[in-house]
């Protein structure tokens, strides 16, 4: 047992300080801090979660193998996407760690949690911890900078003044505490930002307009990843009219489920001129995965227990099954559906007290942000049941430390 393990099986070896992260908390006002303990007592896990550097490092590998793959010229014939100048803020690259390694089982590209972790590192920074903080140094100040160069990269030297943070019924969102969060981040630097549903948005000739103001940039938290159902928000991005982030196109070349099927498939990334290390690390980094097609039904029924199905372009463990768990109409509709069917990688597990008493075992899984090919923070999400849902007592984002 390695000392990330061990850590990992002792609910007591090293907790959080709890007094801390209820000061950073209630630091963002009142208002904030009652709407988290009231609309999200589990966002924040009870413990920090462990990991070994070599594990880090495997991490890293498969991003950069990814990141490799998908910048291939053949790749990007998949998408009928424009390839736009900004590159998309806030990917998250998504694993399950366990004895055989670190295990990539989904990309996202408009990744939640970002700046609640920030907060929540921030407030363990004197507290004690084992290993090293998993995260950039200053964080605040890498999203600002991950932000300004989205806007550089399409604008130029033109001054950024507006921000607008978009999702559908803002506020009725679960993670609408980190919104506030990323609206007084943007605000501190000068920049007017605001929390907006996509239907207050009007496009003009000039630009996009949120009433009277013209919004420069859009922070995307749409899971409608095409913009199909927002024309409107589309027509704006499309015809340069604002500064879209994250995009479809990163969406498109990286984030949909059938993305995970080509980066799986050797035979394919050596016809598109991949790298033969690239391809040795995506195959023990990736599960195979494979596009689901009607006539694998009775090849996929004897194999389900081994494999979860994922739709092409579900977000957030909806309509994800996993195979030991499906009844025969269920898999009949995944059959004739948009659906991958992954090799199971099982989750690492935690040891949680809960009620200071019961020590309990969590599933986690451990997703990396990262812009442009590299790892901003790591943060760790606490989970009982399918998928992850912060629901659970004694769960949430995790502090992740690197031990050695």
């Amino acid at each position: 047992m390695n000392e990330a393990e061990r850590l990992n099986a002792d609910c007591h070896a090293a907790g959080l300080n709890q007094a801390a992260l209820q000061r950073a908390m209630q630091a963002q006002g009142e208002a904030w801090h009652s709407l988290v303990t009231e609309r999200c007592p589990h966002l924040f896990a009870d413990v920090p979660l462990f990991i070994t550097s070599a594990q880090l490092q495997q991490m890293r590998a498969v991003i950069a193998a990814v990141e490799r793959v998908v910048g291939l010229a053949g790749w990007q014939v998949a998408s009928n996407e424009t390839r736009p100048t900004a590159k998309g803020v806030f990917f998250g690259y998504d694993f399950h760690l366990n004895g055989q390694g670190a295990h990539l089982i989904e990309i996202n590209t408009n990744a939640g949690g970002a700046f609640l972790n920030e907060l929540l590192i921030d407030s363990q920074r004197d507290a004690g911890l084992p290993g090293k903080a998993a995260a950039v140094e200053n964080l605040e100040q890498a999203f600002l900078a991950m932000f300004s160069n989205e806007w550089r990269l399409v604008r130029g030297d033109a001054p950024l003044n507006t921000i607008a943070i978009v999702d559908e019924q803002p506020e009725g969102q679960y993670l609408y505490p980190e919104f506030l969060l990323a609206k007084d981040l943007f605000e501190s630097a000068g920049i007017a930002a605001h929390i907006v549903d996509p239907a207050a948005l009007q496009t003009r000739d000039d630009g996009l307009y949120f009433g009277a103001e013209k919004i420069d940039l859009v922070y995307n938290r749409l899971t409608d990843f095409s913009l199909q159902h927002h024309p409107a928000l589309r027509q704006a991005y499309s015809s340069g009219r604002v500064v879209l982030t994250p995009h479809p196109f990163a969406y498109a070349q990286y984030a949909d489920k059938r993305n995970l099927a080509r980066l799986t498939d050797a035979q394919g990334l050596r016809a598109l001129g991949a790298d033969e290390a690239d391809i040795a690390t995506l195959h023990s980094g990736i599960p195979h995965t494979i596009v689901v097609r009607p006539d694998m039904e009775a090849t996929l029924w004897a194999e389900r227990k081994s494999l979860f199905f994922k739709p092409n372009s579900g977000y957030g463990g909806k309509g994800a099954y996993r195979g030991a768990n499906l009844t025969h109409r269920v898999f009949g509709e995944i059959m004739h559906g948009d659906y991958v069917a992954q090799k199971l990688a099982p989750p690492g597990e935690r040891a949680v007290c809960v009620n200071d008493a019961e020590t309990v075992s969590r599933k986690y899984d451990v997703r990396c942000y990262v812009y442009d090919g590299q790892i901003h923070l790591v943060a760790g999400r606490l989970y009982q049941g399918q998928t992850t849902n912060f629901r659970t007592p004694g769960g949430g984002f995790a502090l992740v430390r690197v031990v050695e």
